[in-house]
């Protein structure tokens, strides 16, 4: 697959520009994922760029990552996101547009397209991460697709990435539309709670670890007396995500 390219600055240049060059074995990686994802990079350098997880430059003492792509891509995906629910929902209001995109936008949907567009085998990761199963962590994922929504938007501007969001995520909000909402599990376990019970959950964190930039949390979710879980996730939201989906699974085969 090729080592991981070594960058001198923690600058990102639209166009690639003061990025080293890329072995031969890697841009063959990089245009082999191109046709998988059905996108078009100018710079393989920036493309490679949004695979290079912070434990490579961690351990290689280079402060450069996709971290700051990330961020950029966050904030396209967002506007996708809601541009798509905009024009395609216009009779919802304001409440259900945000409900329905914090699933479309949501670490488990991200990760899921990633692994379809196969990105898990193109991330570059530092020993130590590869070792711990890295290439199959959500959150990993999660974010080397934003960071490559970010690079493609730097690379060919925003319709290429608009384009690109639209045709990744516009299934998801179908899917979301379809189950009813369902993947925001703690709304599902809340309407559940109080139809069974009529009492609401209560979340309480069991523990969390990790340094601050890669902690982990673990929520219980109490429901009826009852406890759930727990359920891990990268902060709370995430970890009381997951806790709710056992509780509302647990109880809707028990009732």
């Amino acid at each position: 697959m090729g080592g991981p390219a070594v960058f001198p600055a923690d600058t990102l240049v639209a166009g690639g520009r003061g990025l080293p060059a890329l072995d031969a074995d890697r841009r063959k990686v990089l245009r082999a994922f191109q046709k998988t994802a059905g996108i078009k990079f100018k710079s393989l350098e920036l493309l490679n760029t949004s695979f290079m997880h912070r434990s490579v430059s961690n351990e290689s003492g280079h402060k450069f990552n996709n971290e700051r792509l990330e961020f950029l891509g966050d904030a396209v995906l967002g506007a996708v996101a809601a541009t798509l629910l905009y024009r395609g929902l216009g009779q919802k209001p304001e409440g259900e547009l945000a409900k329905i995109k914090s699933v479309v936008v949501s670490e488990d949907t991200l990760s899921g397209i990633a692994r379809v567009l196969q990105i898990d085998t193109v991330l570059l990761l530092g020993r130590g991460e590869e070792l711990t199963g890295g290439r199959t962590k959500k959150g990993i994922l999660a974010d080397a697709l934003e960071a490559l929504i970010g690079a493609l938007y730097l690379d060919s501007g925003y319709q290429a990435a608009f384009s690109f969001v639209s045709r990744c995520i516009s299934p998801e909000i179908g899917r979301v539309l379809d189950r009813n909402y369902r993947q925001d599990y703690k709304s599902v376990l809340q309407e559940l709670s109080q139809r069974l019970f009529r009492v609401y959950p209560v979340y309480r964190m069991i523990k969390r670890s990790g340094p601050e930039h890669e902690r982990l949390f673990w929520m219980e979710v109490t429901v009826n007396g009852r406890a759930y879980g727990p359920g891990m996730g990268r902060n709370k939201k995430s970890a009381e995500q997951e806790a709710a989906k056992t509780a509302w699974e647990k109880l809707k085969d028990e009732e």
